[in-house]
């Protein structure tokens, strides 16, 4: 007997190769059966006219803290996302330590958590004890361990607060990091040298010799060439495998660099060097709105940050810097979600809207909105090229990220209007992009999301179909299968998908939550 039985579907099995017809069974947390006969089973699916795939797998996430809040995951589930890889931009769950502690505190009253956790384990301890209704995999943010040992200043590491941060990473390891992000346009990242970054590598390659290096890199619009041949250049002294986060050009300006960042990858690619990389299906980025700043500003953590805008002669040299900005930038920014409630009017709005409203200078705006905010505004960035991101979304070694947090439709996660990527990333990938416009095929399109990124991050026995893996599983309607957030409407579920297992049991089912939590701590 079988816990599920799944009859007439098409199965495409995550490797790429063609569909096929075929049956399949569960039993407990396994596929068991994959073949012609028909068995018995209390659980009969019939999947006729359905795409039957392994789940997918989001490779750049930033739920550490709404999984915690919230451990339904719908954001995820009701997109075919069974797994997620978190810990990304340099910022993951753990370490907490050290100034650290202070600078993440928002983050745990926001979503009103009680727990507080210094280590990976006492993290994992706490999602286990909870449930999730996803898996989840997580890196090791190099912000975290830098802030953790030095707190955010600038400056080079001594040789003790190195072995401090390598004590960091071999218990990131331990207990099951795949490896280490970074993000080098937020504090303390934007304050660690290539040197170190190489040491950092060159540890962690010896205690994990198929450790990942995977970084939000130095720039992604009027220094990425450099930012690029940064990253192959640590790959290459390090002997570390790269991944890169969202792989974009961002500003108009930038455009017409994308022809040599992809010569660029690819001459790493054959000279030996391991390079993957993930993107979102969208053409606006989202972060927090501090980012505009100068680097010299963020030195010391939130407190200081505020502390520099607040005075009026550092203010001043700050909005000469920002006015080398042109018009048009500006008008590309919308902020999508605030911390405090009295900001709450702003979301859904541009900076230039929220500037007239005021009655005050853009740039007086936007550092007024950084100050009343505590610095915790999201916003979101329109500067990319659909072109572009087609020829990206083609590459055969790049995967889907999200680039979000997993929030559900209710609940304290149900807030803001955040970027409609953490809603639609995957149907918009497939229906959009795949079967309307045909950049790839969809036998193709189904690996990228599924056996690609177990590969990359090593997820055993998840990302295909096969007897024995675990049975975390899609069936979607590939012929009406489509994204329908959007950013005025973010939480809005997508169309086509009908059931999502994870670890052989229902969360989707005929597009309805069960509010089960199978997931675990991969």
């Amino acid at each position: 007997m079988f816990d599920y039985f799944i009859v007439n579907a098409l199965c495409l099995d995550g490797t790429g190769s063609t569909a096929f017809k075929a049956n399949l069974g569960i039993t407990r947390d396994k596929i068991s059966y994959i073949g012609d006969e028909v068995y018995e089973s209390q659980n009969l699916i019939n999947a006729d006219g359905l795409l039957l795939t392994p789940g997918f797998i989001d490779t750049h996430c930033h739920s550490e803290f709404t999984l915690i809040a919230d451990p339904r995951a719908h954001g995820r589930i009701a997109q075919g996302v069974t797994t997620e890889i978190n810990g990304n931009c340099g910022l993951s769950a753990a370490p907490i330590l050290g100034d650290c502690i202070k600078q993440r505190e928002p983050d745990f009253l926001e979503y009103l958590i009680p727990y507080r956790w210094n280590t990976f384990d006492e993290y994992f301890q706490i999602l286990n004890d909870n449930g999730i209704a996803i898996n989840l995999a997580t890196l090791c943010g190099q912000g975290n361990i830098r802030a953790s040992v030095m707190g955010y200043k600038e400056g080079k590491a001594s040789d003790v607060e190195m072995a401090q941060m390598y004590m960091h990473i071999k218990d990131a390891v331990r207990l099951g990091a795949k490896g280490l992000s970074t993000g080098l346009i937020y504090p303390p990242g934007v304050f660690t040298t290539t040197d170190e970054l190489i040491s950092l590598c060159k540890y962690l390659v010896s205690i994990k010799p198929d450790a990942l290096y995977v970084p939000h890199m130095r720039s992604e619009t009027e220094h990425l060439i450099e930012a690029i041949e940064e990253t192959i250049q640590i790959a290459r002294q390090s002997g570390i495998r790269i991944h890169i986060s969202h792989l974009k050009t961002g500003g108009r300006a930038n455009w017409h660099k994308i022809d040599k960042v992809i010569e660029m990858i690819e001459d790493a690619k054959t000279s030996g060097i391991d390079i993957t990389c993930d993107r979102y299906p969208y053409i606006a980025s989202s972060t927090d709105l501090d980012t505009i700043l100068p680097k010299w500003v963020l030195e010391g953590g939130i407190e200081a940050e505020i502390k520099r805008l607040k005075d009026s002669a550092t203010r001043q040299k700050i909005s000469k810097e920002l006015q080398k900005e042109p018009d048009e930038d500006w008008q590309g920014i919308y902020v999508s979600s605030v911390y405090r409630q009295e900001n709450r009017w702003m979301e859904g709005f541009s900076v230039v809207e929220i500037s007239e409203r005021l009655g005050k200078d853009i740039i007086d705006t936007v550092i007024d909105i950084i100050i009343e905010d505590d610095a915790k505004t999201n916003a979101i960035f329109f500067s990319m090229s659909e072109n572009n991101l087609k020829r990206f979304l083609k590459l055969p070694y790049m995967t889907i990220g999200s680039d979000s947090a997993v929030r559900c439709f209710d609940g304290i996660t149900y807030k803001g209007k955040p970027h409609p990527r953490g809603f639609g990333s995957f149907p918009r990938f497939i229906g959009r992009y795949v079967r309307d416009e045909g950049i790839i095929t969809i036998d193709e399109a189904i690996r990228r999301i599924t056996s690609l990124p177990a590969k990359i991050f090593g997820l055993d026995r998840r990302g295909e179909l096969k007897v024995g893996y675990y049975a975390d599983i899609v069936l979607f309607d590939y012929h009406n299968i489509i994204d329908k957030s959007d950013y005025n409407n973010p939480f809005v579920k997508p169309k086509g998908i009908e059931w999502v297992f994870v670890n052989g049991v229902p969360v989707y089912q005929k597009g309805d939550f069960t509010n089960l939590l199978p997931g675990r701590v991969i």
